[in-house]
């Protein structure tokens, strides 16, 4: 039977295909003690046996569709599963304890991962503790007669429905097979949403119910244009998408013709659209949409997608790959955003009651100065090969910015004394996310060559509600007057000081938001590589003596996001005509 729920749009585009559960299936057990030993024990070695057939395939496939790097950890997997002291341990247990094999296996796991993550000065051991925890899961659910989902052996095309999908779930999807998702919760800040917007791949986040209300296999219609997943749609519903999908072809068609068009106003002000990325794979969304610089480079996906902190080299030769390939255009690269939703296995951090308001971004990189030098080396190094801007995320004060900045001239001062070049343009700024920082915008404008505006981030902080709630999403409001007048305040500030502000949240890509921005004379605005064309298309529509008085009415003479979603529809309106 056809259902239709409402979620957030989260991605452009229209997909239909079969769904594909990515939801842990319920691997609770009973100990009991058994009275057939030796048939226990086959019961067991079967497990093992079935478990370590999937993940050879699941390693093959992930050869195939995500490279040699990205499959090392299911090798890590089977070396496990063929361990004699792992698996010896399992069935001692039940030899000498008689119990089933769920207990035993149980019992002996904890054991091996509380030795592993007793290693702190051995961080490789330490990430052995959750391979551990994997291939326990995986055998654990063969004993129950449960199934694992796993992305990286989808070999059909699928919709991803999950309740949620972390950031490391999502880098791993293959665009090949994954034509869009579809989560329970999740807003269009969240990480999956930014991220399956580097995909371009269709998402609706936000639906509450999909994984209780869709089951694997049935057809269902992910449509990001809107906001809805319909479950098994009619064949007139399927026919009515395809017509909707191709319209949006189209239009991006007539898009792509504005690819090497520079970014202008209708009256000839030029201005900067750039693009936000996550690895160096994202560069050929950069390229086909056009981006005249890299706004945003999220490095943090290079430490989730590694089992253990990329070293210095790995981080230089990505960073590099990505300053060349811009040929000269300026690349901005955020340090480590870890913490928050963002978490690595290989790194026990300590739990908090609030991650978002606790030790993440620049705060975490200062308190781990030798990870932090490692990482600002390589930018350092890197610099030489084009045009870096360094940029420092989440600061809220005058003492963690000049810290960063020490640490980093320490770090260019012992990398030029030993005849290692690094770039002469080099520049040094810091995202403004933190209220306190947009507040004393006119301080920090002193300090650094340039200003970032994290709206996703300062939405939230600056609303004093969590982004990724959905019982209080009402409050994500980038439109509000209190997130504005810091937003006019930040860029003021630095204009006053003579440097240049641009946004690498994702109210840079709103349609709502961009006239405003553009009013308030922001210089440069980064967004997913996707919605470039789109925003370079409404600019050329605009012209700044049309708009100059729109910042002042949406700061200070209205009083709700919605008034200013208004101010904006009515000029839209006028400037169609």
């Amino acid at each position: 039977m056809t259902k239709t729920l409402k979620g957030i749009a989260a991605s452009d585009g229209i997909a239909v295909a079969p769904a594909y559960l990515l939801v842990e299936p319920d691997l609770s057990f009973s100990k009991t003690t058994v009275s057939d030993v030796d048939s226990e024990l086959a019961r067991f070695k079967r497990a093992i046996e079935v478990s370590t057939a999937e993940v050879e395939k699941i390693r093959d496939d992930a050869k195939k569709s995500l490279g040699e790097e990205e499959a090392q950890v299911f090798e890590a997997h089977l070396m496990i599963l063929m361990d004699p002291e792992f698996t010896g341990a399992i069935e001692n247990e039940i030899k000498e304890q008689k119990i089933n094999s769920e207990a035993a296996l149980d019992e002996t796991a904890q054991k091996f991962i509380t030795i592993f993550e007793g290693m702190t000065d051995n961080a490789y051991m330490q990430q052995r503790a959750a391979d551990v925890r994997d291939v326990s899961k995986r055998i654990m659910a063969h004993l129950l007669g449960k199934e694992l989902p796993n992305p990286a052996s989808i070999d059909h095309e699928v919709i991803v429905v999950a309740h949620d999908l972390t950031p490391s779930d999502t880098a791993q999807l293959n665009k090949k097979y994954v034509k869009g998702f579809i989560t329970d919760i999740g807003g269009r800040t969240a990480h999956s949403a930014i991220m399956a917007r580097s995909l371009e791949l269709p998402a609706v986040v936000g639906t509450d119910s999909i994984t209780k209300d869709v089951e694997n296999g049935q057809s269902v219609v992910v449509d990001g244009l809107n906001g809805d997943a319909v479950i098994e749609p009619t064949e007139a519903q399927v026919a009515d998408y395809q017509k909707k999908s191709e319209a949006f072809l189209k239009q991006k068609a007539e898009w792509e013709k504005l690819k090497n068009e520079p970014s202008v106003t209708a009256d000839g002000k030029k201005f900067t659209i750039a693009a936000n990325i996550g690895t160096p794979n994202d560069m050929q969304g950069v390229k086909d949409n056009g981006a005249e610089a890299v706004g945003l480079y999220r490095t943090e996906f290079l430490y989730m997608d590694s089992k253990d902190f990329p070293t210095e080299e790995d981080q230089f030769k990505a960073y590099k790959e990505v300053i060349e390939g811009m040929n000269g255009k300026q690349v901005i690269i955020r340090t480590m955003d870890i913490g928050g939703d963002k978490h690595l296995d290989y790194w026990d951090l300590p739990e908090e009651m609030n991650p978002f308001l606790g030790v993440r971004a620049i705060r975490l990189s200062l308190q781990n100065e030798e990870i932090f030098r490692t990482q600002l080396r390589a930018l350092l190094r890197a610099s030489a090969y084009g045009k870096l801007g360094i940029m420092f995320p989440m600061i809220g004060t005058l003492y963690e910015l000049r810290k960063a900045k020490s640490i980093l001239a320490e770090e260019k001062e012992k990398l030029t004394a030993k005849g290692i070049k690094v770039g002469d343009n080099l520049e040094v700024g810091m995202m403004i996310e933190v209220p306190a920082a947009a507040v004393l915008a006119d301080q920090f404008a002193k300090e650094v060559d340039f200003f970032s505006i994290g709206t996703n981030d300062l939405i939230q902080y600056t609303m004093a509600a969590d982004r990724g709630n959905d019982n209080v999403s009402y409050l994500y409001q980038p439109a509000n007057p209190s997130v504005l007048r810091l937003i006019k305040h930040t860029i003021d500030a630095a204009h006053e000081n003579g440097i240049w502000c641009g946004m690498c949240g994702e109210a840079a890509g709103d349609n709502t938001m961009f006239p405003i921005l553009l009013s308030m004379g922001l210089d440069e605005y980064s967004m997913s590589a996707t919605s470039i064309l789109r925003i370079r298309s409404l600019m050329k529509k605009l012209s700044t003596e049309d708009i100059k008085e729109l910042a002042n009415k949406a700061c200070f003479v209205s009083e709700t996001a919605e008034e200013n979603e208004k101010l904006v529809d009515d000029l839209m309106k006028k400037v169609n005509n």
